[in-house]
């Protein structure tokens, strides 16, 4: 019998590994032994939330089609580990803790199933198992940190609730503030009023646009970068935009260990709109946390998802495990595995 995680190979040679966040899924095959993983192939669709979170029969809508392409292209046979890093794990995670490993090992034989929330793969992909911060910054926001014998997380809380200096919440701050210049209020950019009539069209129309979307985090997030366009010469969108550096910075000091030489990174799509968000976040990084190092991300959370079933297959998993940001979980009863969390 194959105890799962022990680095066996018919138990973790081939490995599925998954990143599922705010604009969908992108997943990857690999071998182990190889080094080697396929391209990756991406959904552009996020997975819906209802009643119990995450909604694990949409999840597996999704994934199945695409891990058949992958595993064929890639002359896969069974995959017998899966990383999935899961964009609210933490908080809406509880229908596909019950439910994804059992439809994994029917649908591909997998062995192990590692749960991850996707800022524990940020943090992997950023900076491997060296203690310190990571913000994750894409159509939301949070900060995850840890010393190596726990996790601390901060914000993640969603887009109505906070992400706080996310994509989403970024673009939403916009718009307002378009909406301020189309109604005559104080606090209005005309700048970015003219880009939201450029992006949504007649202002009126835009709540029609937005309040009714089962995706109003990627809508409000696709205003972004248009905000950074306009920094450079709009002091309101520069405000907006020392504002999210703030609370970026906010939450990375809530996480990271006090003490030591922690290293901080920065993950996710959202750092692509380069000076005008990256500068003062970084001065308010070293005002903040002067103790710590800012590094560059080594990988993304794919690549995280990825490290993790290689560490995982050689017996090095060193980031800690609790049952909520991470576990490694063999399926009840199926393909003659015992039921194991850890």
């Amino acid at each position: 019998m194959t105890v799962p995680g022990d680095g066996s190979p018919d138990d973790v040679g081939r490995f599925l590994a998954v990143d599922s966040g705010g604009s969908g899924l992108r997943v990857v095959v690999g071998e182990v032994g190889g080094r080697r993983t396929s391209a990756p192939l991406s959904s552009g669709e996020p997975v819906r939330t209802g009643a119990r979170g995450i909604d694990p029969g949409h999840f597996m809508e999704q994934l199945a089609p695409m891990v058949r392409v992958l595993a064929e292209k890639a002359a896969v046979g069974e995959l017998g580990t899966a990383v999935i890093g899961a964009a609210g794990l933490a908080t809406l995670g509880d229908g596909l803790r019950a439910e994804l490993p059992g439809a994994l090992a029917r649908e591909f034989g997998v062995r192990t199933v590692v749960l991850a929330a996707d800022a524990v793969t940020a943090y992997a992909g950023a900076l491997g198992a060296r203690p310190g911060a990571v913000v994750a910054a894409g159509t939301g926001l949070i900060a995850i940190g840890t010393d190596l014998t726990g996790w601390r997380r901060a914000d993640g809380w969603g887009h109505l609730l906070g992400d706080c200096g996310g994509g989403a919440w970024i673009g939403r701050a916009g718009l307002e503030a378009a909406l301020r210049a189309y109604d005559g209020r104080d606090g209005g950019s005309g700048a970015l009023l003219s880009c939201a009539e450029e992006q949504f069209g007649a202002m009126a129309g835009l709540p029609g646009q937005v309040y009714p979307r089962s995706d109003r985090p990627a809508v409000l997030a696709a205003f972004a970068p248009r905000v950074a366009e306009c920094a450079a010469h709009d002091p309101v969108a520069a405000g907006i935009l020392r504002a999210a550096a703030r609370h970026m910075a906010a939450s990375a000091v809530a996480v990271c260990p006090a003490g030591g030489e922690p290293q901080v990174a920065l993950t996710g799509g959202l750092f692509k709109m380069g000076e005008p968000l990256l500068v003062p976040l970084h001065e308010e990084l070293a005002k903040r946390l002067p103790h710590a190092r800012v590094v560059p991300a080594a990988g993304d959370p794919l690549d995280g998802a990825v490290r993790i079933a290689r560490d995982l297959a050689a017996g090095a998993l060193a980031l800690p495990c609790d049952g909520v940001m991470l576990s490694v979980v063999s399926p009840t009863g199926l393909r003659g595995d015992p039921k194991g969390t850890r």
